[in-house]
């Protein structure tokens, strides 16, 4: 399926204030993930192994080390015709100084980039999501259908369906109905979807009867430009979507791959633990379709003796004498002392790697010191742990802090990006 007249809009979201403190400095699509790449490389990467190479990312948050990922990272040659460019919120003539008020006035604020001549399609994209498509398979819904709208959606159990967007769709596909977020059982039964009509289109059914939204579209250029310039709506899922099924035929493209929504920080810390899992549930080795990011040259890990089980651990890491790690996640540089045990934890790693000339005598150095215990923890960038440090959560407190460098969210401790713990602390 030919995508060259399609351009991609990738929605970087809000403030992010469900994965904060990690958003405290950032904005979410630069969120890192799995030790070595940033959240915004999974729908780049996802596009440009579709083969759309014209790429937008729509922010206004905290953009700036966003904007050095993608400018260190994705650049085409000359003859490839692509790019990715990141869209802030800025002060136009027409549109004066307001901020995007949601995703929908974000591509609004934006829609000369969609009316060029040479776009056909829009494909509309979330930044915060993990999962592996081919969207020339859902281009070639979209076509076939004769749609002007085509979403993504993906069979969930009933006990799922009331955190997600809930379609009903007719015999041949076609979108009906939409609930956000049911939480009734009438809410459930008015969008419930018979799972022989789901087996019947190629994909096992499970027990599941509701179809989500993925909230991954594609739009005609000029449908959207017309739902978009003749109202006032904010948001893709709860205002635009919802008058595209009144007014014009939407066509569901099934998925049935591993997808994760990564917007709160449980999901974010069980997301990476999972991809250290012997057979995870989202393979980042398949050379089949690659996720790209920043190349970087970086020595190799160096192991001391420790003990490894169930963990992913980057480039430029050193591992000292006796250390235990285990299903666990260690970023790029990361320096941890001898006899450190790691459990059930994200270590995102450093920026850059503390030399012997650039530390001082009295500052605690970047990594874990010696005899330090981190369990069930998330450490941002460049956090300076001292020795014999005790992060375990023992006393099971959900929810503490907001400007320590120690701050708990759904459960979990979170040394913020700079956090600095001294030795011996306990948590």
């Amino acid at each position: 399926m030919d995508m060259r007249n399609t351009v991609a809009l990738i929605l970087g979201g809000g403030r992010g204030t469900r994965l904060f403190p990690l958003t405290k400095i950032r904005a979410k699509p630069a969120v890192p993930l799995a030790g070595k790449y940033r959240l915004i490389d999974i729908p780049i990467s996802n596009c440009i192994n579709s083969g759309v190479n014209r790429i937008y990312v729509l922010t206004q948050f905290l953009s700036v080390s966003l904007h050095r990922h993608l400018r260190q990272t994705y650049r085409f040659d000359h003859f490839y015709n692509g790019f990715v460019e990141l869209l802030a919120a800025q002060q136009t003539v027409d549109e004066g100084t307001d901020w995007y008020q949601g995703t929908a006035d974000a591509v609004r604020k934006n829609i000369r980039y969609i009316e060029q001549r040479w776009v056909d399609h829009v494909l509309i994209l979330s930044g915060d999501q993990l999962y592996r498509m081919d969207f020339a398979d859902m281009m070639r819904t979209h076509v076939e259908s004769g749609a002007a709208v085509t979403i993504a959606g993906i069979p969930v159990h009933r006990k799922d369906a009331e955190s997600l967007g809930i379609m009903k769709v007719d015999d041949s596909g076609r979108v009906t109905g939409f609930v956000e977020k049911p939480k009734t059982e009438a809410e459930l039964a008015e969008v419930r979807t018979d799972p022989a009509w789901i087996d019947a289109h190629g994909i096992p059914s499970e027990g599941r009867d509701c179809l989500a939204s993925m909230g991954l579209y594609i739009f005609n250029r000029d449908v959207m430009v017309d739902l978009l310039t003749n109202t006032d709506y904010e948001d893709f899922g709860k205002e635009v979507f919802p008058a595209a099924i009144r007014n014009h035929q939407v066509q569901l493209h099934l998925f049935d791959g591993y997808w994760e929504d990564i917007g709160t920080i449980r999901a974010f810390y069980e997301a990476n633990l999972s991809l250290a899992r012997k057979s995870p549930p989202f393979d980042f080795s398949d050379s089949r379709a690659p996720v790209y990011s920043r190349a970087r040259f970086l020595p190799p890990t160096v192991v001391e003796d420790a003990k490894i089980n169930g963990s992913l651990v980057a480039d430029g890491c050193q591992i000292g004498r006796g250390t235990v790690i285990e299903n666990s996640v260690i970023g790029l540089r990361t320096v941890i002392g001898d006899n450190v045990t790691i459990r059930n934890s994200v270590i995102m790693g450093a920026d850059y790697r503390e030399s012997v000339d650039d530390h001082r005598a009295d500052q605690i150095p970047i990594g874990i010191g010696d005899g330090s215990v981190i369990e069930g923890t998330l450490l941002d960038k460049n956090c300076r742990i001292g020795k014999n440090v005790r992060i375990t959560n023992a006393q099971a407190i959900d929810h503490q802090g907001e400007n320590e460098a120690m701050q708990v969210r759904e459960g979990i401790p979170i040394v913020i990006k700079d956090g600095v713990i001294a030795d011996g602390f306990e948590f």
